[in-house]
């Protein structure tokens, strides 16, 4: 018996089709993509600082696109051969797609600083970013490109042949961007001199430069080592025999803006606690970066803002190093993504991912957890005392977990991570109802220090860097500070003082409360904390001591 005929299954053409392209070619036609299809933010920025508006815009805008798409192409041809086109472009395409939406939605630039940022982020940070907003650019602009690169054969070359191919795919790039730079000089020259910011958002080379730089500094970080300073340092003689030792608390605040602090005048009263305690509170008070990664550091330098070099920040040793050369204590406890290295070698606790019910849930701890079992840990050391705090705080986009229920005061609220389905006043609403936990975490640990009669104490708070809530249509913060909006760049600071340590130390607490209507800033932590604890080294400057001017007769 004859076997019955069963008819083949027949996929369309198109489907069976598979191009069979070079190396070069894929690099072209990739850059071609990545210029159209991932530069939403630059070309939004671009024509909003006026570039194109002129008759001769189209011009303009042509050239500066076949500049992006040789740029793109030198990069990927020195990026890609045979053998990694096709894993090492898929993670290109992944990684641009969601890229230019993180850029689109919240107005990031992707600079050194963003992307120490994303590289410092754990997975429940950078689980809170991957919202369903993301799902259709992954499909559109990186999974189906990915799969269509996969369908295509690589056209095989001799070595010899492929290698000159390529000098003159690298040579030809090069020579396109500067013929299209060049035929629009004044305009394009014009736009990066006065908007230099916006090579920020040319992606994917924006990512990949900053990804290198990143790398080499660390890799030379490594290799220097961390410059001791303040070795010279000692606490000052004169201390009143029997004097309680004491413990200074700094809480270093996350992405608290100075427009929203209820201290400072806001329309909203969003730090009622703090209003009860009366401290004293410092309302023109400027970061030295707009994201953790820069203000950190720079706090806790002797060079700060004003003399602001990154390597040599990131380079040296940091206040908490000064302190333990004078024989104080310090601790560094953290509810964040740790120190910065700014406690590298020193005592550290963190919190990221405690347990404690009465504090955590699956997601995240609120940060009270931090003052758990705080005295007995000091205690066990004798002596004076430095302590910082770091805090969960407002960190977005997440606002509305940063708070428990019974503080969400202002609705209604933005419930979601995807702040583009929120109008902007609930944002702010999760945002102030997100200070309002801080505001009783800062009371509580105020009343914590007031309630210890073994020592003298004292806190200082503050904030890392503002945030952005939709103004301008930026979001969320790390805009390079030269730019950076004054909602990213002014933060609160607030200062409590038990009677006991402002009359051991003579701080004239009246004239405290006068000097603070003067403008501060983050500069003037290092200095300022070793005046308070009465920390002599030579790199100690008065002139940059808040507490200096109010110093009098120590008891």
């Amino acid at each position: 018996m004859n076997a019955i005929a069963r008819p083949q299954l027949r996929w369309p053409a198109w489907l069976a089709y598979r191009p069979e392209l070079s190396v070069e070619a894929i690099v072209l036609i990739a850059s071609v993509f990545f210029a159209a299809f991932a530069n939403n933010a630059f070309w939004r920025a671009a024509s909003a600082a006026g570039a194109f508006a002129n008759g001769g815009g189209a011009w303009v805008a042509a050239c500066v696109f076949v500049a992006i798409v040789a740029i793109t192409s030198l990069l990927l041809g020195v990026l890609l051969n045979r053998w990694t086109v096709k894993p090492l472009l898929t993670v290109l395409l992944l990684v641009t797609a969601g890229a230019a939406h993180f850029m689109s939605q919240y107005g990031v630039y992707l600079d050194t600083g963003m992307i120490r940022n994303v590289l410092q982020s754990d997975g429940k940070e950078s689980a809170e970013l991957f919202t369903g907003g993301l799902v259709l650019p992954l499909l559109l602009y990186g999974l189906l490109p990915a799969l269509l690169l996969w369908r295509v054969r690589l056209k095989p070359r001799p070595l010899a042949r492929a290698v000159l191919v390529r000098l003159g795919l690298l040579l030809a790039s090069l020579a396109l961007a500067g013929l299209a730079l060049m035929g629009s000089f004044q305009d394009i020259s014009a736009l990066m001199r006065n908007h230099k910011e916006m090579r920020h958002l040319v992606t994917p080379a924006n990512y990949l430069v900053s990804l290198t730089r990143v790398a080499l500094d660390d890799s030379a970080s490594r290799v220097r080592g961390r410059t001791p300073i303040g070795t010279d340092a000692r606490v000052a003689a004169g201390r009143a025999a029997g004097a309680k030792p004491r413990l200074l608390v700094l809480v270093v605040g996350e992405t608290v803006r100075a427009q929203n602090w209820g201290l400072n005048g806001y329309e909203r009263q969003t730090t009622p606690e703090l209003a009860r305690i009366g401290p004293i509170n410092f309302p023109d008070t400027t970061a030295c970066g707009s994201s953790t990664e820069v203000s950190v550091p720079c706090m806790f330098s002797p060079y700060g803002r004003a003399n602001y070099d990154k390597g040599r920040i990131q380079g040296s040793e940091s206040l908490l190093n000064v302190l333990e050369y004078a024989g104080i204590q310090t601790l560094w406890r953290d509810n964040q993504t740790g120190c910065k290295n700014v406690c590298k070698g020193l005592a550290f606790e963190t919190f990221e991912h405690d347990t404690d019910p009465a504090y955590c849930d699956s997601e995240r701890c609120f940060d009270e957890v931090m003052l758990r079992g705080l005295r007995e840990r000091i205690g066990a050391k004798p002596g004076d005392a430095v302590v910082v705090l770091h805090q969960l705080g407002n960190h977005g986009p997440a606002y509305f977990r940063r708070y428990p229920d019974r503080l969400r005061r202002w609705t209604p609220t933005c419930d979601t991570n995807e702040l583009g389905k929120c109008d902007r006043q609930q944002i702010v609403n999760a945002y102030d109802n997100a200070v309002l936990a801080t505001d009783e975490f800062l009371a509580r640990t105020i009343r914590y220090l007031a309630q210890d009669t073994s020592r003298d104490t004292a806190m200082i708070y503050l904030s890392d860097h503002g945030e952005s809530l939709g103004e301008n249509g930026l979001y969320l913060h790390g805009v390079p500070y030269a730019i950076a909006p004054k909602t990213q760049t002014k933060v609160p600071m607030t200062m409590w003082f038990s009677p006991g340590f402002a009359a051991s130390r003579g701080l004239d607490l009246q004239c405290l409360r006068a000097e603070s209507a003067k403008p501060a800033s983050q500069d003037n932590l290092f200095h300022s904390v070793l005046g308070l604890m009465q920390v002599e080294t030579s790199v100690y400057e008065k002139r940059m001591d808040l507490f200096a001017p109010c110093v009098r007769k120590a008891v």
